[in-house]
């Protein structure tokens, strides 16, 4: 199938040549049809699939045959969990509508608020943002919604597992009843289909992963190895593979820094991106690893959401999450839109329990490689498959105020207990994109992502 046969105007069509795309993807010949014959859609996709174009596609295409955004007011909002996220939805959306003559704003927190007041007053046909900052703008009356059309949902199960459930009940209580609805989510989880009650309205269900499955195109395996000698362990892999570019996931943020410091005292080139780091630094290494200056960027969780890096060969997990979905997601920063990539773990034995969840939620055992100079001492204890059904979890409370009492003391206490935590952290600027130039020479048949 081609991108002519969805129903796309000749401008959008004109936007996909010009990046270089031929045939769509599953998810996108699936979810551009129905939501262009205005159904409300939950469509279930992972990372790599190319889910963000096909929601962009068809709603640049709805929103080109109307009435342009007056004053204020938005057309159709896309809300998304973090920063990075919320820029590379606008990157897709400048990309795709650039000769249709739409408006477009991106808003979210850690950067200054008047800005984006001041754009949004000329109106935006598209507001991309993260929820918080979408409810302090709409509190300082920056925005309406008295003309919104389409409400889309972008990794619904990340904000609720961030906890923003209260800021999108609160939102969706300020938008007109009359709208469609577009819910986009790695899984359709419990969780997610309570939440899809109060949102979508007879919706076309479209799945094109299984739950919590890992990418077919990226092969896996784990090295049991001593945690004192993982490092170790990385610098010998890079040498010996000639990895040009990984991406390497630590749990915390002083572990990213010391991975990063030991790298380049090895002469290897290396960076890392975290909630510490200045929000200048963050996109400079980020550029910096996209264009080849560096060949080893070292991430937290946070920091990585969102990351669109084509042909990215190699993911390593220096640490495993503890939470196993986020696996899944680290993972999929590879073998992407049909491309090979390769995912390694480096396991110690107190990473046990991880494992095991992490081979639980997937369904499948890792497979173990040892390298002879890294036999561990604390010895990794064989796993077996538990097949034993997943209890859903209960989405994230927001935290209570840290200086409730203080507050009060002072007479400024809040009215609740209660407060809507704090947006991530910022990992790109407004308009910066996230996407790279492909390290690889273009292929026939490629797939927006």
């Amino acid at each position: 199938m081609s991108f002519n046969k969805l129903g796309l105007s000749a401008p959008i069509l004109k936007a996909i040549e010009d990046q270089g795309y031929t045939e769509p993807s599953a998810i996108q010949a699936q979810a551009i049809p129905a939501i262009l014959e205005g159904q409300d859609v939950m469509a279930a996709a992972q990372t790599g699939t190319g889910k963000t174009a096909g929601f962009t596609l068809p709603l640049l295409e709805i929103l080109s045959k109307g009435e342009h955004a007056q004053n204020n007011q938005v057309r159709a909002l896309v809300l998304t969990p973090t920063r990075e996220l919320a820029a590379q939805v606008a990157e897709s959306v400048k990309n795709y509508g650039q000769h249709l003559g739409l408006k477009s704003t991106v808003v979210f927190g850690g950067v200054k608020i008047n800005p984006q007041m001041m754009a949004l007053r000329r109106g935006a046909d598209i507001l991309i943002a993260t929820p918080g900052r979408m409810m302090d703008l709409y509190n300082q009356k920056a925005v309406r919604f008295d003309k919104l059309e389409v409400l889309v949902l972008d990794e619904a199960d990340r904000m609720l597992d961030m906890g923003f459930i209260h800021d999108i009940k609160k939102i969706l209580a300020i938008l007109p009843k009359k709208r469609q609805n577009l819910l986009f989510s790695a899984t359709f989880s419990p969780e997610i289909r309570q939440l899809a009650k109060g949102l979508v309205n007879n919706p076309v269900e479209i799945s094109v992963t299984p739950r919590n499955a890992t990418a077919v195109s990226v092969e896996q395996w784990l090295h049991p190895v001593d945690k004192k000698r993982k490092s170790e362990l990385l610098i010998q892999l890079i040498a010996q593979g000639r990895w040009d570019q990984a991406l390497v996931f630590s749990r915390t943020k002083h572990g990213a820094n010391k991975i990063t410091k030991q790298l380049e005292d090895a002469g290897i080139r290396a960076s890392a991106i975290h909630g510490n780091k200045s929000q200048g630094a963050r996109t400079r290494a980020l550029a910096d690893f996209k264009e080849g200056r560096i060949r080893i960027l070292v991430a937290t969780d946070i920091a990585a959401r969102g990351l669109d890096i084509e042909q990215l060969p190699h993911v390593v997990n220096f640490d495993l999450p503890d939470v196993a979905e986020d696996y899944v997601h680290r993972i999929g920063r590879t073998g992407r839109a049909g491309a090979t990539g390769k995912a390694i773990s480096l396991v110690a034995a107190d990473e046990l329990d991880q494992l095991r969840a992490i081979e639980r939620l997937t369904q499948k055992l890792i497979e173990r490689r040892y390298e002879d100079d890294f036999i561990p001492t604390h010895m990794l204890p064989d796993t077996t498959l538990d097949t034993r059904p997943i209890k859903p979890k209960k989405p994230k409370k927001p935290k209570a105020p840290r200086d409730q009492h203080a507050g009060a003391k002072q007479g400024n206490a809040p009215k609740s207990g209660k407060r809507r935590p704090a947006a991530p952290k910022a990992e790109m600027t407004p308009g910066q994109g996230l996407r790279s130039k492909p390290l690889a020479p273009a292929r026939r048949n490629r797939k927006p992502d």
